[in-house]
């Protein structure tokens, strides 16, 4: 148990010893930079089943954990805030039982059902964008968050490679393409299927302007525009088997999973396993036909099959349409259920998709519990905010969206130029210049987006995100590149410090703040992980950090005489890169070893 679990014991054995009263838990927080203490316990709460003062309370409390625990050394209240004092002894004990700690903070697998996360799920009509970066880069750091707090996790995603979107990019390369490749061109292959999407659109909205100034409602002139009439035809044709169609389906596909794997790989996100939409739209007929006989749907009269959820605060839904035919959520519906199948030992899933969708995984959800599976207890929607940048939202169909390629060299070249200008790199050649670069630029990036609560929306800045100062990945990877500097000068390679006892005296109130930070490590991954997010991890390493410069600032370290002390401060050193190397790897992130 860590210290809060300790007094939250002795606390609630307090109040029972001197009030006759249980309460159910205690409420911390890290104590008032202006008040003397280490941990502080808010006594307010406890007014709700004691009466009393709460200065009077504290002080009660306080003099009983004092007497009752050697790791209390003293107490202060004020204003019904109890400020405890834990002895030096407790957090030098607790280094020495981490400190060669390799995997601090993450615990091994444990034997309980699997967690299956699902993220990125693009359409094949266009390139991954910077709000596909946001999803790409939040469910990647979920399953690695997961797996960290002992889960075992399946990565996953539903490629969206049918629909009329899919058709609008196939019919523009027919009618515009003039047999263009990714190798003619040169261009990668999702971006080319993306230039069609766009060129498509453009051609529709002329064709919609022409018949309005002919004459035609505008409502009717955006249906009957010819280019769209053409998709709609090439869409039944692709359901019907027609062989050209599908031929033209599979090498339009076969260029953008090209493009797509380059990405992901420039990215440093991987999956388990692929879904692909053409294969699971069908799945769920089953399931609706099963839910109808068991009460769960009915049908209407024209056929069409639905759901009712007012008694539930939401509305009918449709499950099936009057011609048969599936809609997403009969999808959704098989989807999840098939993948069960294919791993029999997954007990939960997540969702990673936009803020957009929330009640689409509402209603989804519900439908699965009411079908009567178990695992439908434990269904997430991690829903997150869009990204949007200075000059405004993005739109696909316009081709004003901020290309994943374009802004990872972007990021890459931002990197360079700060660096450049801070003569950082004097002494590397031009190949480990370039490789950090793309560590700095790459982490600048996922450090921005991940520190936001994902449920927030983000206003995407590239320059600001590579700030060597402030809140912000590279002044992190920075302190990390400090931090190995300073054992490369202590040289730590012979492992002559690493297993010496640190010193006997009183600690430094730097030293005890930095334990103090390092402790709390594995319960914040405990807490992103229930939360599911990596905001939590993200801004638990910017407060390490900030308080390791203030320690370097404040204390020294290899120049320190007393050698236990010197060799106590090296250690700690030496922990708190690892705690912000493990933290970044949750991040996806990598940190080099000089900058």
């Amino acid at each position: 148990m860590n210290i809060q679990e300790v007094i939250q014991t002795k606390v609630i054995e307090a109040v029972a010893s001197l009030y006759n009263i249980t309460i159910p838990s205690v409420e911390f927080q890290p104590t008032r930079k202006d008040f003397e203490g280490d941990i502080t316990i808010v006594v307010f709460p406890m007014l709700r089943f004691i009466k009393g003062n709460p200065e009077q309370i504290g002080i009660q409390i306080g003099a009983h954990l004092e007497k009752e625990l050697n790791e209390v050394k003293g107490f202060n209240v004020i204003k019904g805030f109890l400020n405890l004092v834990i002895a030096d002894n407790y957090y030098k004990n607790f280094f020495d039982s981490i400190k060669n700690d390799q995997s601090y903070g993450c615990k091994p697998e444990q034997d309980k059902n699997a967690i299956l996360v699902e993220y990125s799920s693009p359409n094949t009509n266009k390139p991954l964008h910077l709000g596909h970066i946001r999803n790409n880069l939040l469910g990647y750091s979920v399953a690695e968050i997961l797996k960290a707090n002992g889960n075992r996790v399946y990565k996953t995603q539903i490629i969206n490679d049918r629909g009329i979107h899919i058709c609008k990019s196939m019919l523009a390369w027919k009618k515009f393409g003039d047999g263009a490749t990714p190798e003619s061109t040169g261009i990668k292959g999702d971006k080319l299927a993306g230039i069609y999407y766009v060129k498509f659109d453009q051609v529709y909205k002329e064709q919609v302007a022409g018949l309005i100034s002919a004459g035609m409602d505008k409502i009717q002139a955006e249906k009957q525009a010819p280019i769209l009439l053409e998709a709609q035809e090439m869409l039944l044709k692709w359901e019907a088997g027609d062989a050209e169609v599908i031929n033209l389906w599979k090498k339009m596909n076969s260029w953008v999973y090209t493009g797509f794997n380059e990405t992901y790989a420039n990215l440093g996100v991987d999956f388990d396993k692929l879904y692909y939409e053409s294969e699971t739209y069908l799945l769920g007929k089953d399931m609706i036909a099963d839910g109808i006989e068991k009460g769960i749907f009915y049908r209407k009269k024209d056929g069409s099959v639905w759901i009712d959820l007012t008694d539930e605060g939401l509305d009918e839904k449709i499950v099936l349409r009057a011609d048969g035919t599936a809609v997403y959520m009969t999808q959704d519906i098989g989807t999840a259920i098939q993948r069960v199948k294919d791993f029999p030992d997954i007990g939960g899933m997540v969702y990673t998709v936009g803020n957009e969708q929330d009640y689409h995984f509402k209603v989804l959800f519900l439908i699965l519990k009411k079908l009567g599976y178990s695992w439908a207890q434990h269904l997430y929607h991690l829903s997150y905010g869009m990204v949007d940048l200075p000059e405004g939202k993005m739109k696909s169909r316009e081709g004003t969206v901020v290309d994943a390629d374009d802004l990872i060299k972007e990021m890459t070249n931002t990197a360079a130029q700060i660096s450049q200008e801070l003569g950082k790199l004097d002494d590397y050649s031009e190949e480990e210049r370039q490789k950090l670069y793309r560590i700095i630029g790459l982490g600048a990036l996922k450090y921005y987006i991940l520190k936001v609560d994902p449920k927030k929306r983000i206003l995407f800045n590239p320059k600001e995100s590579v700030d060597f100062q402030g809140n912000t990945g590279p002044f992190i990877q920075y302190t990390y590149a400090r931090i190995q500097s300073i054992l490369r000068k202590a040289n730590l390679s012979a492992g002559k410090l690493l297993n010496k006892q640190g010193h006997t005296v009183k600690l430094h109130s730097k030293e005890k703040e930095l334990i103090k930070l390092l402790e709390i490590y594995p319960e914040t991954v405990k807490l992103a992980a229930e939360n599911y997010s990596p905001a939590l991890i993200a801004n638990y390493t910017y407060d390490l950090v900030k308080e390791f410069n203030s320690f370097y600032q404040q204390v020294s370290i290899l120049g320190e005489s007393e050698e236990e002390i010197r060799i106590f401060r090296v250690q700690l050193a030496k922990k708190v890169g690892e705690v912000i190397k493990s933290a970044f790897q949750l991040l996806g992130i990598q940190v080099p070893v000089r900058m």
